[in-house]
């Protein structure tokens, strides 16, 4: 299974700039599936910021700043792509954006997050609020902040935007790792409609999450693993509230089933093997009336196993070597997971002592 870890390092790298002027080779391929979406032309994004731009009356300074924001875009080799100029456009032209994108521009420095409740006003152009909600979004991605980011892109869709593959791109990645394994595949997909018109490294990337994606099934060992993780990441951001407490509980439930079904297993292989005589098949059978030798004294030795107050109670010691036997035969993360569920044991047994 290829770990999340890594696709998030690859993600990391890359930027969400499609190639905006690729040859569709898809398109003479005979029975090619077309594809749903398509990615407009710098041209054609140029146009929406002019007209965007001109019903604000900017001062000729403003102007004279756009005019050379977009001569940069023309330069393929300046790495500025119609998106960021037109995200450009907005900051040149709007304070709101201006301290949006100067926020997006650096790392996170605090808990608290940009102020983007005036996206939603209702004096903000459809175009503006699209793609500057894309642009928050792919800084959040960058910050781990995977939640905040679908908040923000999961309802927009590729002609709302004019960056279509980064908006299917940073969904993808915002449902890979929150474990939303249908959603993800969907955006994955979609994503690749279009692969031939994509940067190499979106189509890498896209493959790692779906190759990543495609096996993971609810409550199995590898799917709880992540959870843990998805929990360690959000304490780390300082998120401690009660969603981290829902992703716990449903954690411990998890391994609770994963551990009955493994019983229920234990069980019926022993069932089988007594109901088959639970033993080597002798080779013939023993003549009629004959005596057979008792070599045993038909005793079972007794050993106590506890009472009902402190079954299950290890001595700290015996606890520890347990523990760190799991730690040499597995993987770190099982240890955790095993931890956590012995300390939910244990809060459970004192809630019923003070019952």
């Amino acid at each position: 299974m290829i770990r999340c870890t890594y696709v998030v390092a690859v993600l990391l790298a890359a930027t969400s700039a499609p190639a905006l002027s690729a040859p569709d080779n898809k398109a003479d391929t005979p029975f090619a599936q077309k594809a749903t979406w398509k990615a407009p032309s710098l041209e054609s994004v140029h146009q929406l910021a002019l007209e965007w731009l001109e019903e604000r009356n900017p001062p000729p300074e403003i102007q004279a700043a756009t005019a050379a924001l977009w001569a940069q875009a023309a330069d393929a080799a300046s790495g500025v792509t119609a998106f960021d100029a037109l995200c450009g456009t907005f900051a040149l032209a709007d304070p709101h954006a201006v301290k949006l994108m100067a926020t997006l521009g650096e790392p996170r420095t605090s808990v608290a997050l940009p102020d983007v409740l005036w996206l939603e006003e209702g004096d903000v152009p459809p175009l503006q609020r699209a793609n500057l909600r894309l642009a928050y979004a792919r800084w959040l991605v960058h910050e781990s902040l995977y939640e905040e980011a679908l908040t923000q892109i999961a309802e927009l869709k590729p002609e709302e935007v004019v960056d279509p593959a980064g908006l299917l791109f940073y969904q993808a990645v915002g449902y890979q790792r929150t474990l939303a394994r249908d959603r993800g595949l969907s955006a994955i997909a979609r994503l690749l409609e279009n692969e031939d018109t994509l940067p190499k490294r979106f189509v890498s990337v896209a493959r790692l999450m779906q190759a990543d994606l495609e096996p993971l099934k609810d409550d199995s060992l590898d799917h709880i693993a992540r959870r843990m993780d998805d929990v360690r990441r959000r304490l780390d951001l300082g998120r401690a509230g009660p969603k981290v407490r829902e992703v716990e509980d449903g954690v411990i439930a998890s391994l609770d089933k994963l551990i009955k079904k493994i019983e229920e297993q234990q069980q019926a292989a022993a069932a089988a093997a007594a109901q088959s005589g639970g033993g080597a098949t002798p080779s013939a059978p023993l003549p009629d009336s004959m005596p057979v030798e008792q070599k045993g004294p038909g005793e079972v030795a007794k050993k106590p196993i506890g009472n009902s107050s402190g079954w299950g109670n290890l001595p700290a010691k015996d606890r520890q070597e347990a523990l760190q036997q799991i730690g040499n035969d597995f993987p770190a993360h099982y240890r955790d997971m095993i931890e956590q569920y012995f300390r939910k044991l244990a809060s459970e047994r004192e809630e019923e002592v003070r019952k």
